[in-house]
């Protein structure tokens, strides 16, 4: 039986909206019977809210037989201790609720380290008073992952599961490091986005694969990469990555940290956007506060309008350069594939090379955009556009080294640097 859920937020400024934690405590498997907010000019340092305000908290608790109720804030130790026993159910932040969708949605070895040392990290100062609550097996949402095999142990031993999680991740870190190495340049590009926004189904259109794809918020954690076919024997590498949310808790941001870095080293993200969703530009704001936050920034970015079958909202009059498309019917799924590589080769410096027969021809076909080709007595001349990475591979055989902006073909969409 699912959980039942109140969710409470204190405001001191601005409006709110609890949509998107309903949406998250549903992810997670809580029945949300009732919602209340609270507006102060300030928040109580104790228990967020007013001494009044949580008397009618506990009688909304106790009228639709909740069982937890859920903040819309991160709040603190103390906090949770003091409004626990104020409110006599359990009580859970907006950062314990996303940390519990992401134990329950890890699936490879990887994203199951980096949740529990996420989980773990934010228990720590959380230990004092909790032993017997969270060592309690199915105790329900906020208790999974690590808290059914190590809360029952002393802070030391924790910190101990800590050092290792971080040591195990780290070797995760060198394989992949090594792998990533030994494969040949073809440039990658990152889906970024909202949750939700339709990564996995762009991912799926673009490259013809199958990858999960659910109506839920963190549907899918661990990184997927396709490749994907242009005319002309042109490659692209495309990575869906996981998706923001608004003030994605620090822990998280952490402890995937060597995911994320995947999201740092691309050519081009692919930010997308839900069109069909009134608090896009939130949404959008949120997104590329995240990418800051990791070091991602400064990286070419390529807005995308999503789900172009359910309509376009007034993304198009905010966007008029922005591509649209439709994963579902595939409408400007092809066009957005050009745009991709027309962006991710525009910092390519044009090289001019005299090549022997054989495969470095073909390769420089997959992953350069090939301008003029002449096959010689001594070799095949060859004008192209290609990476810095590439370019540099190519020494020996260059001929002359050109400017990046000499030849250009026209742009098909405008890129946004930050």
């Amino acid at each position: 039986m699912a959980e039942r859920a109140v969710l409470a937020a204190v405001v001191t400024d601005g409006d709110v909206s609890l949509d998107e934690l309903a949406r998250l405590a549903d992810t997670a498997g809580a029945e949300v019977v009732g919602t209340i907010v609270q507006r102060r000019d300030r928040l109580d340092p104790a228990t967020l809210a007013g001494s009044g305000k949580l008397q009618e908290i506990r009688r909304l608790i106790e009228e639709l037989e909740a069982d937890v109720v859920i903040f819309d804030q991160e709040i603190s130790p103390a906090q949770e201790r003091n409004l626990t026993e104020a409110l006599a159910v359990r009580v859970l932040d907006r950062t314990a609720l996303i940390l519990d969708i992401f134990a329950l949605h890890a699936e490879s070895s990887e994203g199951r380290l980096q949740v529990e040392l996420a989980q773990l990290r934010y228990l720590l100062p959380r230990l004092r008073g909790r032993g017997v609550e969270m060592s309690r097996l199915g105790g329900g949402i906020g208790t999974r992952g690590p808290g059914e095999t190590q809360l029952e142990t002393d802070r030391r031993r924790i910190l101990r599961r800590v050092s290792k999680l971080r040591a195990q991740l780290d070797e995760v870190e060198r394989t992949r490091l090594v792998k990533r190495s030994g494969r040949s340049k073809v440039p990658v590009v990152s889906l970024v986005g909202y949750t939700n926004a339709g990564k996995s189904s762009l991912l799926n259109a673009l490259t013809g694969s199958s990858v999960l794809v659910q109506d839920q918020l963190f549907a899918t954690l661990d990184p997927t990469t396709r490749r994907r076919l242009l005319p002309g024997g042109r490659e692209l590498l495309i990575t869906d990555t996981v998706g923001f949310v608004r003030r994605l808790p620090h822990q998280l941001v952490e402890a995937f940290q060597s995911t994320l870095e995947l999201v740092g080293e691309s050519a081009v993200l692919v930010h997308l956007v839900d069109m069909t969703d009134d608090e896009m530009e939130m949404h959008i704001d949120a997104v590329r506060s995240v990418l800051d936050e990791i070091g991602a920034g400064d990286i070419p970015e390529v807005l995308v309008g999503t789900k172009l079958d359910l309509g376009r909202g007034s993304f198009a009059s905010l966007h008029p350069d922005a591509p649209m498309v439709s994963s579902v019917t595939g409408a400007g799924v092809d066009d957005l594939a050009e745009r991709i590589w027309d962006a991710v080769s525009e910092r390519f410096e044009v090289v001019e090379v005299v090549l022997p027969f054989g495969a470095e021809v073909e390769r420089l076909h997959r992953l350069a955009d090939v301008l003029e080709e002449e096959y010689r007595q001594d070799g095949v001349r060859l004008l192209v556009r290609a990476s810095h990475a590439e370019a540099q591979r190519l020494a020996p055989y260059v001929v002359s080294l050109r400017s990046p902006e000499e030849p250009r073909p026209p742009s098909r969409g405008s890129v946004r640097r930050r």
